[in-house]
């Protein structure tokens, strides 16, 4: 202090600046020494990290990549008339492939099923996909309604409502398929009036494709109601 006050006003500042510098610099020793190999090690840590999951998401990449590619191939060689490998491979692919990938392993394998005339194959590759909880859920509702549509004629009526009714709903990607199931089984239970308002509901979704809402049409005008004026003019 008493060096300080002695100095002239400009160099009392130069000193003072000077010792608190000292004192930081000092204090930065002072934790690079306690802390230093801590922040190194955990930077390292940070780095692999870094680099793991980059790597990681790089092979994401590189095997999903890979798993298209072979599928794409496969259903190019059975629209070829090459099926004589293809049922083994899609087999090998469902059990491996990420479950994007097994999900559209099993649904080419129960097509190639249908191709073949083993529609009991086909059904029960139907059922594995509806029945795995952890595929996404439109290729487990695409599942459900190709399985419904092979099995329609020995199942229940009620049976049939009931596996539709999550899907027969105006809006849902697969109302069209799912309400024309629900009202044909309700026309075997007699339940026509039913069935008649269910088709004008289809007809009049604008989501659901032309060829099924003029079907819909034609089947509610048959139950005795009117939905020819949902569907435009080009598509009648």
């Amino acid at each position: 202090m008493r060096t300080s006050l002695a100095l002239p006003p400009d160099e009392s500042e130069i000193f003072i600046r000077e010792v608190d510098e000292n004192l930081r610099r000092d204090k930065a020793t002072d934790f690079a020494k306690t802390y230093g190999s801590w922040m190194i090690g955990a930077m390292i840590l940070l780095l692999v990290a870094i680099g793991g999951y980059l790597y990681w998401q790089n092979r994401q990449k590189e095997q999903a990549a890979a798993q298209s590619e072979t599928l794409s191939k496969v259903i190019t060689d059975i629209s070829g008339g090459n099926v004589k490998a293809a049922p083994a491979q899609l087999d090998a692919m469902a059990a491996k492939g990420s479950d994007a990938y097994r999900a559209s392993a099993l649904l080419t394998r129960a097509a190639l099923a249908i191709q073949q005339h083993d529609l009991k194959l086909a059904i029960a590759k139907y059922h594995e996909v509806e029945a795995d909880d952890g595929l996404p859920q439109p290729y487990r509702d695409l599942a459900t309604i190709r399985a419904t549509a092979l099995e329609f004629d020995t199942l229940k009526p009620e049976e049939v409502v009931a596996r539709m009714q999550p899907m027969t709903k105006p809006g849902n990607a697969w109302f069209g398929s799912a309400g024309e199931m629900t009202a044909m089984a309700l026309i075997k239970q007699n339940r026509k009036a039913e069935a008649g308002r269910l088709f004008a509901q289809i007809a009049a979704d604008k989501a659901v494709p032309d060829s099924i809402r003029s079907r819909a049409i034609q089947l509610a005008g048959s139950l005795g109601v009117d939905a020819s004026a949902s569907l435009p003019a080009s598509a009648l």
